[in-house]
């Protein structure tokens, strides 16, 4: 594949990407307008399917990059590797974490008012993933470059993290321990 034809679909993945996280917004807002007082439960839906959606990415990624390791450097199976990781990460999850912050961050102000322990620990380790994701971003581009220096192993062992941190946000969400 080309660079100009990599450059066309980055362009149109980024264009798609924006519209879609606007039309959400702009949905959003319009349903907020129409029924504030029931728009905690919808705000709180998206941000699942947001998290959902990130997580999903998040777990898959780095079983791509295990795979795209062994993957002689140019060859036909590499560059498909480099086209999935590149549309997995800027079509479904980078929209996914903004979206995630974006709800998230108000249904802490609507809900909790940023109160309690819980709430501030489940903030830190979201941080924590985002720089994760900030991990991969870059390894996407190393791929991309034909630079990663990292092997399966760790890739491998990296891909348990999100599962790690996904368990204990969704316990503190749930259980609300402190």
């Amino acid at each position: 594949m080309s660079n100009a034809g990599n450059d066309n679909s980055t362009g149109q993945a980024m264009k798609r990407m924006v519209i879609g996280i606007v039309v959400l917004v702009v949905l959003a807002a319009l349903l907020y307008l129409a029924v504030p007082d029931s728009f905690y439960p919808w705000a709180k839906a998206i941000h699942v399917i947001a998290v959902i959606a990130w997580m999903a990415g998040m777990l898959y990624l780095p079983r791509l990059f295990v795979y795209h390791v062994d993957a002689e450097k140019g060859s036909v199976q590499s560059e498909t590797f480099k086209v999935m990781e590149r549309r997995l990460l800027r079509g479904i999850i980078n929209p996914a974490m903004i979206v995630t912050w974006v709800f998230g961050l108000w249904l802490a102000w609507k809900g909790f008012g940023f109160q309690g322990g819980w709430l501030h620990t489940k903030i830190a380790l979201v941080l924590v993933l985002s720089g994760l994701h900030g991990y991969f971003a870059g390894a996407v581009r190393k791929f991309a470059e034909d630079k990663n220096e990292k092997p399966a192993r760790h890739w491998r062992i990296v891909n348990e993290i999100p599962t790690l941190l996904m368990i204990v946000i969704v316990i503190l969400v749930i259980v609300k321990p402190f």
